[in-house]
């Protein structure tokens, strides 16, 4: 585990943001990878009644991870992410005195989750130790936007296989019937369905877009582990009006931590 201290002295210049209206606060690097939408709509995944333990894989410095926790008094969350740089950048955002009402129940812990085996159990990650795993893989392939910024590079270069690693992973540190939540862009769905199949059931999808008239530019997937069902489809999230002026009311109410995503 990494423990929550404040940034060393020559840490790169980094901001600290507000999220849910000033429930949580996150210290986040200013040219590196940035939280935003996605983190939000990736917590909203997960049922407003969860109590459970929740691993958010990739966690940078812990948005998704906080905002469960946010929306949901009785969970508790650990911050999984392999970067040196934003584990420490998630440690301090655990350490924010804004923060200190959700500081007992999160946990930072550096690790590699395309680990396998013993050494990802070794590395903290032991099997069946999670009600929920959310995720935000990197989503760029390697030659789609590759940027000199070592930070933001890790946080968005897509490597080969990574969907199967990430929930082979997912699928064996979660409990029975656990579950998981992914946001990804929609023509990654394939791949992300490939490797849910035989480890991850009753499986969700919800598109969303910009606005009415515009193609999808994410996707979040919902499953559960070991269960049977087949995919569903639901309405999609649009992020702004006709207009396009402001986001729409049920985009403000989970980007502020106020609904579920799939209305539960």
């Amino acid at each position: 585990m990494v423990a929550s201290t404040a940034l060393a002295p020559d840490t790169p210049a980094h901001t600290v943001d507000a999220f849910h209206r000033g429930r949580f606060w996150l210290v986040q690097p200013r040219n590196g990878h940035r939280a935003g939408m996605d983190a939000m709509m990736l917590a909203a995944a997960v049922p407003s009644s969860f109590a459970g333990r929740l691993a958010d894989f990739g966690a940078g410095a812990g948005a998704a991870g906080l905002a469960v926790l946010s929306r949901c008094p009785a969970a508790r969350a650990v911050l999984v992410e392999r970067s040196p740089d934003m584990a420490e950048f998630a440690a301090a955002t655990l350490a924010h005195p804004g923060n200190a009402h959700l500081g007992d129940r999160a946990a930072v812990l550096r690790a590699d989750v395309t680990l396998t085996g013993k050494a990802r159990g070794a590395a903290g990650l032991a099997d069946n130790s999670f009600d929920f795993v959310i995720m935000n893989p990197p989503f760029n392939a390697a030659e789609d936007r590759a940027t000199p910024d070592q930070l933001r590079k890790q946080a968005h270069v897509m490597e080969d296989g990574l969907f199967e690693s990430w929930i082979r992973s997912a699928a064996a540190v979660a409990r029975p019937r656990g579950g998981l939540a992914v946001i990804a862009r929609p023509e990654q769905l394939g791949a992300l369905l490939d490797a849910i199949e035989g480890r991850f059931g009753d499986a969700e999808m919800l598109s969303v877009h910009p606005r009415p008239d515009a193609v999808a530019i994410r996707i979040v997937v919902r499953a559960t582990l070991g269960a049977r069902g087949k995919l569903s489809i639901r309405p999609p999230l649009v992020l702004h009006g006709e207009t396009g002026n402001g986001p729409a009311e049920r985009t403000e109410m989970i980007n502020n931590g106020l609904a579920s995503l799939f209305g539960d």
